[in-house]
């Protein structure tokens, strides 16, 4: 059975999604996309902010819609959330965009959920995706951005021959590598722990690796909430996409 927490953290993800969808789906056009990407982000963050303080009142909160404050370094349990990852994906129209919550407690994440509106999915820590086997003799599929490829991503598709996908937010991209859609995520370009804590606790739990870019842990509810980089990965690639990342990496 699901933890308590876990079906939680998959219920508002799902509901965010869904009022995220609405949102979009009655929007002016004449408005303009930016304020439909405004108007997500709030009301998405206000949906969460709310929702977390009635099921679980003695909880802190992170959420990249917030100011940071010093008391969630002192809690136990920490919710960490991005009511929308993907807001220029969002507000262009496409589908390749996420809702994050994550639950981290006494050290570690234990609990997460990634909601894919766009494609009415969401996936969860508790019960864990199982991830499609990779296609034998297949060349490897590295999820990068749309925009801005990280050197890092370009340098380990070319020692392992790999094919680089583009897509859109950080949690669709680390869903893409639970869902078989891609074999890793290599991120190196700057990013927050609201950006990588849920899809974390997703691909850990359907046994995927995830770490920084040079092998080191990946920690939350930091005093510094900067978290730049990330590579999630199939088990069987991830020493090789070290091998071809790390270095640079620690020397840059």
């Amino acid at each position: 059975m699901a933890s308590s927490d876990a079906i939680l953290a998959a219920r508002l993800a799902t509901e965010a999604g869904a009022l995220l969808l609405a949102l979009r789906r009655d929007h002016d056009p004449s408005a303009g996309a930016q304020a439909l990407r405004d108007a997500g982000d709030a009301a998405a963050h206000r949906f969460l902010v709310a929702a977390l303080a009635e099921q679980r009142p003695g909880d802190a909160v992170l959420s990249e819609e917030a100011p940071d404050t010093a008391e969630r370094l002192d809690a136990r349990r920490v919710w960490i959330v991005d009511p929308l990852d993907g807001t220029r994906e969002f507000g262009d129209g496409r589908d390749d965009w996420a809702v994050h919550v994550a639950l981290w407690q006494d050290g570690e994440l234990a609990a997460g959920a990634v909601a894919l509106p766009g494609l009415g999915a969401t996936l969860t820590s508790d019960p864990a995706a199982v991830v499609p086997p990779r296609p034998a003799h297949a060349a490897p599929r590295l999820a990068v951005s749309r925009s801005r490829p990280p050197a890092a991503a370009q340098r380990a598709a070319a020692a392992l021959g790999a094919e680089l996908v583009p897509m859109g937010s950080a949690g669709f991209k680390v869903a893409a590598v639970v869902r078989g859609e891609a074999d890793a995520y290599v991120h190196a370009g700057g990013q927050y722990e609201w950006d990588s804590a849920a899809p974390v606790a997703v691909a850990r739990a359907a046994g995927l690796h995830a770490s920084r870019v040079d092998g080191s842990p990946l920690r939350y509810n930091e005093a510094d909430p900067y978290l730049p980089d990330l590579l999630v990965a199939r088990p069987e690639l991830a020493d090789a996409l070290l091998a071809a990342v790390a270095e640079p990496a620690r020397s840059a």
